[in-house]
Formats: C-alpha cells, structure tokens, sequence
C-alpha cells in the first residue's frame, strides 16, 4: 500500500495511508480480495449506481485521531462520489461503510471475530458483515455473515446455499476457495476477474477469425473480379483477332 499522508483543513493531523501491515495473508487471499472489490465496482458502475466500492483502505472515524482506523478487506458505501481516496475519512464522507467483506484466514480470526466485529457492530453500526474463509482454516460453514438488528449482530441464514445482502442487493455464495456474486435481479452470477479476462480472449479469438474470414472473402471476390477481367480480355482479343481474319479474307477477295 501507498504510504503518502492525507492532511486535513480542518485539523494539522497526518492520516497516514499506510499502517505498515501485509496486504493480505496469502496471494490467494489477496487476489480473492481484489476480485471482489472489481467485480463489485464493475457491477454497480454498469448499472450506473452511486456506490463506492473499496478495501485495503485506512477507514478514520474519530476526528483528530488518527489511531482509531481501521482496514476492511472490502467494503461498500452507497450515496457517495465513487472516486478514488488515499483513505476513508468517515466524518468528512458523512456516512460509514455499510457492508464489509473480510476474507479471513485462522492468523486473523481473533481480530475479525473481536476487535473488528465489535468496532463493526458497536462504533461504525456497519449494516452487514460478512466473513469467508477460503481455506476452512477455522470458520464452518467457511462464509457466514451478520445483519445489525437492534444494535446487535444476528447471523444470516442461506437460502439455497447463499447469504442474502440487503445492502449490495446482492447473494453471496462459497464455490469451492472462491466467493460468487450472485445478482437475483438479473438471474446471474457476476463475472469474476478471470472470467473477464477469458471473455475478452475469446472474444479477441472471434475477431481475429473473423478478420481472417472477411480477408479470406475479400481475396476470393478479388480472385474472381480478376478471373472475369482476365476473361473479357480474352473474348476482347478473340474478337479482334476474328475482325482481323475477316478483314484480311476481304481484302484478299
């Protein structure tokens, strides 16, 4: 992460963009992280909603203080600009994060299940929180998620296998090491970040052939167009070496 300081008018305090921490426990983790966080941005920037989307990114939430912060994996705000920040700073945003997705491992278990779900909970009231564990390390069923109700967290039950988000409009399912997007509006799931990158290979493929096929037609009419010419050069000289014959036969006469 970037380590440049956010400084604010209001107050000569340095919010650091950096905490000096590891991104992520494992690259699986990590890339598990930043696909979710694009598929989310994607999804709600084709719809053409007011979402921001981010993870991995400082939240500040005491004016001043600037050790009182902490970094969701991934987390959603609605009704806000949707352009990049150096950090989250909730007093000048107006609002808190509303929904938070931490991919947790057993090294953050404690963190994710005390400090962070009471600071959830009790100080920042995010709407729903939820926790996937893609290796099992600890949490069974290994993606569980809570819904604020009452100033408590009371856990969301699957329906068909999947934990419904209020906040993303959004289902979220385990498939295999991987947590699916699904959107109940549309009948679908969301397309991950290689399932984008293999889309615009095959479709980079499709035109590639495609190009090959015009090229290949073009040739052939090009072929054919020469034929004729070549053709109606013939029976042109055919006829004028046939108007020679006749005129020498006369003349001869």
């Amino acid at each position: 992460m970037a380590t440049a300081i956010r400084r604010t008018k209001a107050r000569e305090v340095d919010y650091p963009t950096s905490d000096g921490r590891p991104m992520a426990e494992t690259d699986h983790h990590r890339d598990l992280m930043t696909s979710t966080i694009t598929t989310l941005g994607w999804h709600y920037k084709q719809r053409r909603r007011r979402v921001y989307v981010s993870g991995n990114l400082l939240v500040y939430y005491v004016p001043g203080n600037n050790r009182r912060r902490v970094s969701p994996d991934v987390f959603v705000v609605r009704g806000i600009s949707t352009g990049e920040r150096e950090c989250y700073l909730v007093w000048e945003e107006k609002k808190c994060p509303e929904a938070v997705i931490e991919i947790t491992s057993k090294s953050t278990q404690g963190e994710d299940q005390g400090k962070k779900l009471r600071l959830y909970r009790d100080t920042l009231k995010v709407q729903e929180y939820f926790l996937f564990d893609p290796h099992g390390d600890y949490l069974k069923p290994n993606l569980q998620g809570y819904r604020l109700e009452g100033g408590d967290y009371i856990p969301i039950e699957p329906v068909d296998g999947r934990l419904v988000s209020k906040v993303l409009g959004l289902h979220l399912e385990q498939v295999g090491k991987e947590l699916r997007l699904y959107d109940p509006a549309a009948g679908r799931w969301l397309d991950t970040l290689d399932e984008v990158w293999q889309k615009a290979q095959r479709a980079e493929q499709a035109e590639g052939a495609l190009q090959v096929e015009v090229a290949a037609r073009e040739q052939a009419e090009a072929n054919r167009t020469a034929a004729a010419v070549a053709r109606q050069q013939a029976e042109t000289e055919r006829q004028a070496e046939l108007g020679r014959r006749l005129s020498n036969g006369s003349t001869s006469s």
